[in-house]
């Protein structure tokens, strides 16, 4: 009885233990869900502040541009009546001169002839004489033609009271309040030297035409621009290794100008350093970040290596030819176990690759299958995975890769069998002639 006393005890001691670390569990994730109702009462509180602070913001500058605006047409228009007044009235001055001094005329005339009329007799006779040649030689009978008041301006405002109505209206539907915008971002992938951005829209009713995705480093400085497009995803480079990048998308709907609310910025990062090219090679020039390799016009030729085997397995190795040159049946792009100098391509053993023409070669060998020839704009892209036949060690083995080289949607797929295992691998490429120049990432 007392050893099953104690079972029973133990039982109860088990179920308890159980039902402890069943409670710490489940208030670990209560805690956990009380931070993310924490985050997301911030985000609402944060992005209600930012909407208010955007709206006053524009709403200001608007009223202080249409104020500019109106002041500006008054401008205009007040000083259009002031040349229409000061253009008419010129001539009615001038009008206005001559009939004053015509009436000068006439007073002095008059002043003369009734001096005739009622002077002494014996002087009367020439007098008279004198003033009717004079009054002849005026013309009393021309006068100066004053313009009717129809033939003068009369100056009005013409002003359309519908301005006000369709300001209203297009006032009144001026802006908008979303609480969640039409897309946001959906995953991020490692890359070397920088990362593949997937986004997709959460608005069923919402129609895109374009994306525009920004990234800024870290939470420091302003956010920019890195793509505008049709696409839903975009590999960002120039990414540092083991920083936090921060990224956000918006969408233009079909037949919009503006663009729709940003999403909730995301945080990403890759750990994968970036792919450069070995320096010092004479035939080739490279770009400050050394991922952009240019044939030139040097006469020596060779194969131009990654600086270390940094291509693994599992990754997308990348090729985007940026400019062409003239092709050549020895040209190569591709990987390879080991650097080998004094060779002039790598359509040799312990490698794959394509040729400018589209011809694929393993270990040497050209296969049939044959991918479209390579053109400016090319991307060309290597993926493998592991396929171990037997015992693999530090000593060699039998071991295979199956290999995918694609291009312009089109791919080949094959086993590559190599007598070593390989943990990473050397990719390289080799042009005969100048002018052409590749970007790997």
């Amino acid at each position: 009885m007392e050893a099953a006393g104690e079972a029973e005890v133990r039982v109860l001691l088990q179920e308890a233990r159980e039902s402890i670390e069943a409670a710490r569990s489940y208030r670990r994730e209560l805690q956990q869900r009380l931070r993310g109702l924490h985050q997301a009462r911030e985000q609402i509180k944060d992005s209600a502040t930012l909407t208010r602070d955007v709206l006053e913001q524009h709403f200001s500058d608007l009223k202080g541009t249409l104020k500019k605006l109106l002041d500006e047409r008054l401008t205009s228009l007040l000083q259009e009546v002031d040349v229409i007044e000061q253009e008419s009235i010129k001539p009615l001055d001038e009008c206005q001169k001559l009939i004053e001094h015509g009436v000068s005329t006439a007073d002095d005339l008059l002043r003369e002839g009734e001096s005739a009329v009622d002077g002494d007799v014996g002087q009367q006779n020439e007098k008279l004489c004198n003033f009717t040649k004079k009054a002849l030689h005026i013309q009393l009978d021309s006068l100066p033609e004053v313009p009717s008041l129809v033939d003068v301006p009369c100056l009005s405002a013409q002003l359309d009271d519908c301005l006000l109505t369709i300001l209203k209206n297009q006032i009144f539907r001026h802006g908008t309040v979303a609480s969640r915008p039409p897309v946001q971002l959906e995953e991020f992938v490692e890359k070397p030297g920088g990362i593949l951005v997937r986004w997709c829209k959460v608005d069923d009713d919402f129609t895109a035409q374009d994306y525009r995705l920004q990234c800024r480093k870290s939470t420091a400085g302003h956010f920019e621009d890195v793509y505008v497009g049709s696409e839903t995803e975009f590999i960002v480079l120039h990414i540092d290794p083991n920083v936090d990048y921060q990224f956000r998308v918006c969408a233009r709907g079909d037949g919009r100008q503006e663009w729709s609310p940003w999403s909730v910025p995301q945080t990403g990062r890759t750990t994968l350093v970036p792919h450069e090219w070995t320096t010092g090679l004479e035939g080739y020039s490279l770009s400050s970040r050394r991922n952009i390799a240019l044939r030139n016009d040097s006469q020596s030729c060779g194969v131009l290596y990654s600086k270390a085997p940094t291509y693994f397995c599992g990754q997308t190795l990348t090729f985007r030819i940026e400019t062409v040159g003239q092709p050549d049946r020895r040209d190569s792009l591709g990987v390879c176990v080991e650097q080998r100098n004094g060779d002039d391509s790598l359509q040799r053993d312990k490698a794959v690759c394509i040729s400018t023409n589209g011809a694929v070669f393993v270990n040497g060998k050209e296969m049939t299958n044959q991918l479209p020839a390579v053109t400016s704009g090319s991307t060309v892209t290597f993926d493998m995975e592991v396929v171990q036949l037997g015992p693999c060690s530090n000593e060699g083995g039998n071991f295979k890769l199956r290999v995918t080289i694609s291009s312009n949607n089109r791919e080949v797929v094959f086993d590559w069998v190599l007598d070593q295992c390989c943990g990473s691998l050397y990719f390289g490429c080799s042009f005969s002639y100048p002018g052409w120049k590749v970007l790997v990432f």
